[in-house]
């Protein structure tokens, strides 16, 4: 791959076959020739993020594996990067759309369906905090816009910047079924507590539940909590 360097490993969640990933190298990764990642206001620093397994990730793959596949039921993972999540609920046969801004999210997406010999998995430009003009480069790209309504919606470890405006809580709103449930998992973010306010203000209900977890062979230690919500719209 021109401009970076990736690696491939046999990722394991709890309940579920093994899954082959190719992912980035390491986060000293940077290849943005034609300014797709910079017109979508992707900075240098940021642009190795999507590449990477995180263990938030892991832990929201685990919870996907553990749900039951139900006939009808729309699954939106946003913000997915590498997808492992989307990857696990598309091979036990669940609807799931696989949504993210980095350009090439799709193309590893792609590859990692081919390493695992699975069908095609949907796949939309989903970025939250667009302005007017970086959606339509987004679509100048060729990057499909995400739309629709969802009754799960999930994302891992999505709470790193401060969105005072509540762009992310608004974006969920704007994509979740009367009645959808919502899982976040985060490592405990010190933006955890706005967000909340925000889904709030929304009509989203919230349970917490600590996933903290002990390293073991194999496996590092995880603090991190499942923020899950139901959604009731307010009445108009």
């Amino acid at each position: 791959m021109p401009g970076y360097e990736t690696k491939q490993e046999q990722i394991a969640v709890a309940g579920v076959a093994d899954l082959t990933i190719r992912s980035l190298l390491d986060h000293q990764q940077y290849a943005d020739p034609l300014g797709a990642a910079d017109r979508l206001g992707i900075s240098s620093a940021a642009w190795p993020l999507f590449g990477l397994l995180w263990p938030s990730g892991a832990q929201l793959a685990a919870r996907l594996a553990a749900w039951p596949v139900t006939a009808g039921e729309r699954i939106l993972e946003i913000g997915c990067g590498l997808g492992l999540a989307s990857l696990v609920g598309h091979r036990r046969g669940a609807d799931i759309t696989a949504s993210d801004c980095h350009p090439l999210a799709a193309s590893f997406m792609l590859e990692n369906l081919r390493l695992n010999g699975l069908a095609p998995l949907k796949y939309r430009h989903g970025q939250w905090s667009a302005t007017p003009a970086q959606r339509q480069h987004a679509l100048d790209d060729g990057q499909p816009a995400l739309e629709g309504r969802f009754e799960l919606i999930i994302g891992s470890d999505l709470l790193y910047e401060r969105d005072d405006a509540g762009a992310l809580a608004q974006f969920i709103a704007a994509h979740a079924a009367p009645g959808a449930r919502v899982w976040i998992v985060d490592p405990d973010r010190s933006n955890r507590a706005a967000f909340n306010r925000h889904m709030a203000a929304l009509g989203f209900s919230l349970h917490e539940e600590r996933l903290d977890q002990p390293a073991a062979p194999g496996a590092a230690a995880y603090k991190g909590r499942l923020l899950s919500y139901r959604y009731a719209p307010p009445l108009q």
